[in-house]
């Protein structure tokens, strides 16, 4: 459903947004002492809705990121029509899981959990990251046991992802994107539609089982008994009806599958989040529930960039010995392209998925 974009610039290239962070930053530029080339400058991020290659083509080509490469299948012709240029496809779970790894390991404050509206981010211990559950929500889900470095299986998945909530949503609401029906949830109130439990206990808790009367019992359920039709309901209520409907079934299998392998450590990523509050809350509570609270839900800054970013990271075998990201802090103005959602913005302010991150590569 998304072209996720990864691209690296030096702080010489035309692409550079801060010459008071090139200054910081003179010597990334020489040779190291073991005379291979080193290259200071920023990862950057953008993404385009498929729907509107064309503007990711112009935005590649206005970059001049075509004269260095790319990964996809679907548009492989396109590419090779518009720019010139022939793709290298690589593996996708392995891409997502090198990705995951690279950030989870380089970048500070990557990983972070979010319950009841606190956001909490989270040490992680390189030498102690494995095992973990990688749980990776695009159009469908897959969940992926990583045991370490290029060692991971695709343990399970389901079909009900982001592409639900957009299908779904886009034909019960007339939503035309994602970004939309995601901002109609934030005015909804999916009690309206889903049968809770106090429903069908007068208004109480089912204490016996542990069951709030709040609890979610069926969703959508109360659309069997109300007399109305698909016009009578506001589209607010089922945008956020569907969404904790698909968040919940995410939330519960996750766990259920960490369970499976003895792991305590879940991370959820893919662009179906999108740093979104009441996404990350409903998955965090569905993970707690079922865990009775032995398990947490973490999130990713980076969330739906892995694959891309695990696809940079594969030339390394080609013609890179090395990524390391720098420590330093920084901050950048906040700007966005006139071909899609390029956004700097500060390492340590709110993420919204398409941070760049400051990094040095090592050239062979």
């Amino acid at each position: 459903s998304l072209i996720k974009l990864v691209y690296f610039c030096t702080y010489d290239d035309s692409c550079r947004d801060d010459d008071e962070l090139r200054s910081q930053n003179e010597g990334l530029g020489s040779k190291s002492d073991n005379s291979r080339p080193v290259l200071g400058g920023k990862l950057h991020f953008a993404k385009f809705e498929t729907s509107k290659i064309n503007d990711c083509l112009e935005f590649i080509h206005s970059m001049k990121l075509h004269l260095g490469g790319g990964g996809a299948y679907k548009f492989a012709d396109l590419f090779k029509e518009k720019l010139s240029v022939s793709l290298d496809k690589e593996d996708e779970m392995e891409c997502l899981v090198t990705g995951a790894n690279f950030l989870l390991k380089a970048v500070h404050q990557e990983a972070f959990t979010y319950l009841d509206g606190q956001k909490e981010f989270a040490q992680i211990d390189p030498n102690d990251l494995y095992p973990y559950l990688l749980v990776n929500i695009g159009s469908g889900v897959s969940m992926i046991k990583v045991d370490g470095d290029g060692k991971f299986e695709r343990v399970s998945g389901t079909s009900l992802g982001g592409g639900t909530f957009w299908g779904l949503g886009r034909l019960l609401t007339k939503c035309k994107n994602f970004d939309e029906l995601l901002e109609l949830s934030h005015q909804g109130n999916n009690r309206v539609i889903d049968m809770l439990v106090g429903d069908i206990y007068g208004g109480t808790d089912y204490a016996k089982i542990g069951l709030s009367a709040t609890t979610i019992a069926s969703s959508f359920g109360k659309a069997i008994s109300d007399n109305k039709e698909l016009v009578d309901y506001k589209p607010e209520d089922i945008s956020r009806s569907l969404l904790r409907m698909i968040s919940n079934n995410i939330g519960q299998i996750s766990y259920l599958n960490a369970l499976r392998f003895g792991l305590k450590r879940i991370f959820f990523a893919g662009f179906f989040i999108r740093g979104h509050a009441y996404t990350m809350d409903t998955i965090s509570v569905a993970v707690n529930f079922w865990s009775k609270g032995e398990a947490e839900a973490m999130f990713l800054r980076h969330e739906g960039f892995l694959g891309a970013l695990g696809a940079f990271m594969s030339y390394e075998k080609q013609c890179l010995d090395g990524l390391t990201v720098n420590k330093i802090p920084q901050r950048f103005p906040i700007s966005v392209s006139s071909a899609g959602n390029k956004i700097y913005c500060s390492m340590n302010g709110k993420s919204n998925g398409n941070e760049s991150i400051e990094c040095t590569v090592y050239g062979t």
